[in-house]
């Protein structure tokens, strides 16, 4: 082999050698991208799951306070005593009218003002 041959033969690794490296931090780049990715997609889920979580933890708090009966405290006013000591006698029925206005006191309600009379045939 002469000087030439060699210094091409030379030329032609490095330049061989000089590809691989290219190709080496490509696939580095194309590893790390897809590693970011990954890492991405792994904070997605975890937040996820901890919006389930905390969205079921919220849902049993209240549902339990929805099934807690009310405690009962020394001294403290209880329900069916204080119903029966406000209502003295027999509970007045209300009937419904279908005057809103007169219920408002807008206008005079229909039931309050006496019937007029009617003058009798025999007066003539």
């Amino acid at each position: 082999m002469t000087g030439r041959d060699r210094q091409r033969r030379d030329d032609r690794l490095t330049s061989h050698d000089e590809m691989k490296g290219s190709q080496r931090k490509k696939v580095a780049v194309e590893r790390q991208q897809s590693e970011q990715a990954r890492q991405r997609v792994r904070v997605g889920m975890v937040g996820l799951a901890m919006v389930v979580l905390l969205i079921g933890v919220a849902s049993a708090i209240f549902s339990t306070v929805d099934q807690e009966r009310p405690v009962a405290v020394a001294g403290a006013a209880q329900p069916a005593v204080v119903v029966n000591m406000s209502v003295p006698g027999p509970i007045p029925t209300v009937t419904p009218t279908n005057e809103p206005l007169a219920e408002l006191g807008v206008t005079p309600s229909a039931a309050n003002t006496p019937p007029a009379e009617k003058p009798s045939p025999h007066a003539q």
